[in-house]
C-alpha cells in the first residue's frame, strides 16, 4: 500500500537547498495540499527518517510506497547517485504502468540552472521557483513571499490532481541505483 502521496527528492548535501526545502517548501506543500485533499496529506523527506533507521532502506521503502516524486532540482541534482535513483525509478514505474495515457509520476520543480540539466530531464514540464529559491527563516517576512505562496498553491493543485490518478500500488515495483555520469567540464576559460 501507499504510505506517502509525495516524496520531496533534492542535494542533500547542498545546504541552501536543504534549509529551502526545510524552511518554506516542506511546510507550504504540506499545509497546501492539507487544504486541498479530503485526508490528511503524507509528504516523505528526509527529515522524516528517525534518527537510527538505516538510511538506504527508510529511502528505499519511501520512495516505493509513493505516489508522486518531486524532485527540486538544481544543476548538480542529476549528478547525485541518490537523487539519480530516485528520478529513474519513478520514471521506470511510468514506464511500467503506461498505457494509452502514462500516468505522470514525477513533478519536478526547478530551484537553481536549470540549464545544466541532462537530456532527459528537458523533455519534462518543470515548475520555476528560481525567483523565491531563498533559504533563509526571515525570506517569510518578506512581500516576495506573497508571490512564493500563490505560487506554491498551484503547485499543490496541480500535486492534487497527480495523486488522485496515480496508479494502484503494486508491491514489486523496483528501486533503481543507476550511477551517474560524470559532471560537465566547466566552461570558464583556464588562465
Amino acid at each position: 500500500m501507499y504510505h506517502y502521496d509525495v516524496f520531496i527528492s533534492y542535494l542533500r548535501t547542498a545546504d541552501p537547498i536543504a534549509r529551502w526545502v526545510r524552511n518554506h517548501f516542506h511546510p507550504r506543500l504540506c499545509e497546501l495540499l492539507d487544504g486541498n485533499l479530503d485526508r490528511e496529506v503524507r509528504v516523505f523527506f528526509d527529515g522524516s527518517v528517525r534518527v537510527g533507521d538505516r538510511w538506504p532502506d527508510e529511502l528505499r521503502n519511501a520512495l516505493q510506497r509513493t505516489r508522486i516524486l518531486v524532485p527540486v532540482a538544481s544543476g548538480q541534482y542529476f549528478y547525485n547517485e541518490w537523487c539519480l535513483a530516485e528520478w529513474a525509478s519513478m520514471a521506470h514505474r511510468e514506464n511500467l504502468v503506461g498505457g494509452a495515457r502514462p500516468a505522470t509520476l514525477i513533478y519536478p520543480v526547478i530551484y537553481a540552472d536549470s540549464k545544466n540539466f541532462p537530456p532527459f530531464a528537458h523533455q519534462r514540464r518543470w515548475q520555476n521557483l528560481t525567483d523565491w529559491n531563498h533559504p533563509y527563516e526571515h525570506f517569510q517576512i518578506s512581500p516576495k513571499y506573497i508571490g512564493f505562496h500563490d505560487k506554491m498553491n498551484e503547485v499543490a493543485q496541480e500535486l492534487e490532481e497527480l495523486i488522485s490518478a496515480a496508479p494502484p500500488w503494486q508491491p514489486g515495483w523496483p528501486v533503481l541505483t543507476p550511477v551517474p555520469d560524470d559532471p560537465p567540464t566547466s566552461r570558464v576559460p583556464k588562465f
